[in-house]
């Protein structure tokens, strides 16, 4: 890795004070040396700058180990920082950056200290998320040089950094703190001044419903994590992150964007302040939602809460045959799955035609999975071999379970399920793969609800993870015991919900999506800036708008009325530009145009 040294085409931003030398202060202060900054870092605690540069070398020690440093080069590294307790340390510095407590009377008397310390073209900026720059702007003797410069942690890892100005910020310090991101490897997004900005504006109100959903006890900690990291392919789960990020940072950032939008998703759930006010504020003081090894352990540990291994359920019934009733992908993918796993399977459509174009497609599937060495061709001729394709679901006579895989539509559904409650057997397990409509409503459709369940596969059903299993008021305990049976001989990982709009994944989901929408809406932010904030800064693997194209706009825009219908909540209410492109047949890349247009094929 090549150190800059005194490049005279770097940015004018030669030396940096970071205020603040938390885990923050630390990270930005090795960044910014790394690209050849001299950094001043100043802390009130002794023991917390000695801390920070202790961390500093042990952190260049590790690049050193793995070849991503030279031994000179780290030393040049270390050689450009120095630590001390007083403000006045910063008088030379040509920015100055913030990473103290989320307080406004912390940051007003630091920012007040430093105008009579630092020189008149000095910028100032803050690494606040959840304050706004534009009120601790005015009360600096300078506002036309103060802004926002918000890093993701872990700083040196993370390639968003947010680049807010207010209205009294001058352009030639956006411009100036632009470029500076740019020389340190960053991705500066610019962005206005409201609380959470971009990225933490849509993911705080995801990880407060996260947390809601918990306190409700509508799912366990554990299914809701790995719901949303299987379901949706995040690298944490939502619980895991508050208890990273802080519980009680997340309440304060909660609080300031409650106060400005007054829209509940941001009202902080009270879960929130019981654990921050009793001190289980997460990773740091070793418990939050999860219990640790220790203050600052990342490693999780039993506590009261853990599921137990292996714990005694209802014994289950045998399932040896399964019937798949419908002809699309999801039928398709999920018929794959399950001969994969050596079930017998009828894959039954309407009509044979379709149902044998349902098999050929398999076939394809299977070709694919051969081409790329994931099977041999005798294991797909015999997986093969496991599908009958019938074109009536009298076929489903003696099968042990029936999945019903037909367009979301409850009418459909429950005409499928009358027929269904005929030619299934006595005990067989009946279940339905909606996303987003009432299992109980597809279950009375039956004379044995007891035997009705939801099995909410993902799209692909051959790639994806994630079962939700969904039981009803009615749901036999011997159903539901045979379908996590199941899951598990097919290598699926199920997760418990009850039935209620959206389950899990969705009930978290589409809410983000919803709001990254209505930020466009307002002008706050463009399609792209959200995106790659969302992939960079929260490590998404698809940015909100690239995703929505791929769900499709209709399909979101239904999954949105029911959220709203259910629970009622004016946040919750779709978006009017998402109404508006549906109404425009704009649905996403399936029609060739939705936020984005694509080629045609």
């Amino acid at each position: 890795m090549a150190t800059p040294q005194s490049d005279p085409s770097l940015s004018p931003l030669r030396t940096v004070a970071v205020v603040g030398l938390g885990t923050m202060g630390t990270g930005i202060t090795e960044v910014l040396a790394k690209a050849g900054r001299e950094v001043i870092g100043i802390d009130v605690s002794e023991a917390q700058a000695a801390g920070s540069l202790a961390a500093l070398e042990a952190s260049t020690a590790r690049a050193v180990a793995r070849g991503r440093l030279t031994e000179q080069e780290r030393t040049d590294v270390l050689a450009r920082v120095r630590t001390g307790t007083d403000l006045t340390a910063a008088a030379g510095a040509d920015l100055v950056i913030e990473v103290v407590p989320e307080s406004y009377d912390i940051k007003h008397q630091i920012f007040r200290e430093l105008d009579g310390i630092v020189r008149p073209g000095t910028i100032l900026a803050t690494g606040t998320n959840a304050l706004s720059v534009t009120r601790l702007a005015a009360d600096s003797a300078r506002p036309e040089r103060v802004l926002g410069l918000h890093f993701f942690n872990p700083a040196p890892a993370m390639k968003l950094v947010e680049v807010v100005s207010s209205v009294l910020t001058a352009p030639s310090a956006v411009a100036a703190v632009t470029d500076l991101a740019l020389e340190l490897g960053k991705e500066p997004v610019a962005v206005g001044d409201r609380p959470g900005f971009v990225a933490d504006g849509l993911l705080f109100g995801y990880l407060n419903q996260a947390a809601a959903m918990y306190e409700a006890k509508y799912a366990s900690r554990e299914d809701i994590d790995a719901a949303m990291r299987l379901g949706c392919g995040l690298p944490m789960g939502p619980l895991a992150l508050l208890d990273l990020i802080g519980i009680d940072t997340a309440r304060t950032v909660l609080e300031a964007m409650y106060a400005e939008s007054r829209d509940r998703l941001h009202a902080p759930a009270p879960v929130l302040k019981q654990l921050s006010e009793a001190g289980l504020t997460g990773r740091k003081s070793g418990r939050g939602f999860y219990t640790y090894e220790a203050p600052g352990s990342a490693t999780v540990v039993r506590d009261a809460h853990t599921p137990l291994e292996g714990a005694a359920l209802t014994p289950g019934r045998t399932v040896r045959s399964v019937g798949v009733a419908g002809s699309g992908t999801m039928a398709s993918g999920i018929a794959e799955v399950f001969a994969k796993a050596g079930y017998q399977v009828v894959l039954a459509a309407r009509s044979e035609d379709k149902a044998q174009a349902a098999k050929a497609r398999i076939g394809k599937s299977l070709d694919r999975s051969v081409g790329k060495g994931r099977m041999t061709a005798e294991a797909a001729a015999g997986t093969l071999d496991l599908i009958t394709a019938a074109g009536s679901y009298d076929a489903f006579a003696d099968v042990d379970l029936a999945v019903e895989a037909v367009a979301e539509d409850l009418e459909i559904k429950q005409q499928l399920f009358a027929t269904l409650d005929k030619v299934c057997k006595p005990g067989a397990v009946l279940a339905t793969t909606t996303s987003s409509l009432p299992v109980v409503a597809c279950a009375r459709a039956t004379s044995r609800p007891q035997d009705v369940i939801g099995m909410h596969f993902f799209n692909p059903a051959p790639a994806m993870k994630l079962v939700e299993v969904v039981r009803t008021v009615l749901t036999a305990e011997d159903v539901h015991a045979t379908v996590r049976e199941v899951c598990a001989n097919i290598r699926k990982h199920a997760v418990d919900c009850g039935d209620r709009a959206g389950f899990i994944v969705n009930a978290l989901l589409f809410p983000y999506l919803n709001n990254a929408i209505k930020m466009v809406e307002e002008h706050y932010a463009s399609l792209d800036d959200i995106d790659a904030a969302m992939k960079l800064g929260g490590g998404y693997p698809m940015g909100p708008f690239e995703l929505l194209d791929v769900v499709g706009l209709d399909v979101s825009l239904a999954i949105e009325k029911v959220l709203h219908r259910e629970f009622r909540d004016p946040g919750l209410a779709p978006s009017p530009l998402l109404e508006h492109l549906v109404a425009a047949g704009c649905l996403g890349r399936k029609t060739g145009r939705g936020f984005r247009e694509y080629a045609r094929r």
